[in-house]
């Protein structure tokens, strides 16, 4: 087993404090923000998009449709992770058609997810516009992807892993970045 060198990025009153901001910034960029989807990319992006969801109720009274989405076979490495790939269900409850969908996830690394989802989305009907809200950027990308909404810059390198834990999944809620402790002395 791999020892691995662990630095907690955030705690749960941080992660809090962080998905109160993007609420914010979401409310912030629209007059009525009750014509937004929100769309959860599976796993984690669905339970923030839920938080997200909480918590502009809670400030703002606005109760938005909020949905998940499972993107699994529109990666473009769904053959190399398994031949029978895991599908999880997709849960859109309303058209998109001519509405503004906001993904979220929990961390945008190369853009592969976002494109697989923005390619996901549009099975679903037309958007009038797609945006992209994430707790937390790496950077490092290999698409051009940039999100409209960050909570948390972190800047990583390519052995470095971002993992956010939370506790709908059965965690205590955290982000932490980590790696091998054989790659401090590589690096």
């Amino acid at each position: 087993m791999t020892n691995m060198h662990i630095d907690i990025i955030m705690e749960k009153p941080e992660m809090d404090m962080a998905i109160a901001k993007l609420a914010a910034y979401i409310v912030a960029n629209y007059e009525d923000i009750s014509g937004i989807v929100l769309v959860g990319i599976r796993t984690g992006g669905a339970y923030l998009a839920n938080r997200i969801k909480d918590k502009i109720k809670e400030v703002n009274g606005v109760d938005i449709i909020t949905g998940a989405l499972d993107i699994t076979l529109y990666r473009d490495d769904w053959t190399s992770i398994s031949r029978k790939p895991l599908v999880g269900k997709t849960e859109i409850p309303i058209s998109i058609d001519n509405k503004v969908v906001m993904l979220v996830d929990d961390v945008l690394y190369t853009g592969r997810t976002a494109r697989a989802a923005m390619d996901a989305l549009i099975d679903f009907g037309r958007p009038k516009r797609i945006e992209l809200a994430v707790l937390v950027d790496r950077g490092l990308r290999e698409f051009p992807v940039c999100a409209n909404y960050v909570a948390k810059h972190c800047p990583t390198r390519s052995h470095q892993v971002v993992n956010v834990y939370l506790s709908e999944a059965g965690e205590t809620d955290r982000v932490t970045l980590e790696w091998p402790v054989e790659a401090e002395t590589a690096a």
